[in-house]
């Protein structure tokens, strides 16, 4: 493991950190998208479906418990904890998320790199998680108003992804026959999604204000 892919991964760890962090202390999802977070679990649930018979190393299946553990606890809290649910902005949040899900299923089943169930899940993930943000960026755009908490974890989401590009390009130019385009694409469109929330990040950071979005 490259330092690319250990602080890529830690980073991912931050984000995910950040969120339970307001969850649990502010017990509020305010600025959150449950859409989001669905997706998440989906993609998560179905990318490491080779978890109890694929062993790969100790610190892998510990990642991969705490990325599934995560996003299911997360989801549950928006919907069912008796006072976080009561701050999640229902009225704002709908994005039509399940639109995404079976153009990811159907470019999946026509392009991954072998055709069997676990593979093509995996490719499907890959997709899912490229686009899974969306809903997230479009009520960060409708509320406007970002606390810094919520802009921390979008943040660092984004982080995460780029510095697995760095690690895809280390990982290139250090290993033989190291080529995969269908994760390479898909966390190419994934960063560049986040483009304009980096903008808008480092700008209030730069001058000190408030962090908003354009409408």
């Amino acid at each position: 493991m490259n330092i690319f892919r250990l602080a890529g991964d830690m980073t991912h760890l931050a984000s995910i950190l950040v969120l339970l962090l307001k969850i649990h202390t502010i017990k509020s999802c305010a600025g959150i998208s449950l859409k989001t977070q669905e997706l998440y679990a989906i993609v998560f649930a179905t990318r490491y479906l080779d978890i109890f018979t694929d062993f790969i190393s100790v610190y892998n299946t510990i990642m991969k418990l705490i990325f599934l553990g995560s996003s299911f606890s997360i989801v549950w809290y928006m919907r069912h904890h008796k006072i976080v649910r009561r701050s999640y902005d229902k009225d704002q949040d709908t994005f039509r998320h399940y639109f995404l899900v079976l153009p990811c299923i159907l470019l999946a089943l026509l392009i991954n790199e072998k055709f069997i169930f676990k593979e093509v899940m995996w490719t499907f993930s890959l997709y899912l998680e490229a686009v899974a943000i969306l809903p997230q960026l479009v009520l960060l755009q409708r509320t406007r108003n970002i606390d810094n908490l919520t802009g921390q974890y979008i943040f660092l989401l984004g982080a995460y992804r780029a510095l697995y590009i760095l690690n895809w390009i280390y990982r290139y130019f250090s290993e033989p026959h190291f080529v995969h385009w269908i994760p390479w694409i898909s966390g190419l469109v994934q960063t560049l999604l986040y483009a304009d929330f980096f903008y808008y990040y480092f700008d209030s950071w730069k001058n000190n204000k408030k962090l908003q979005l354009p409408a």
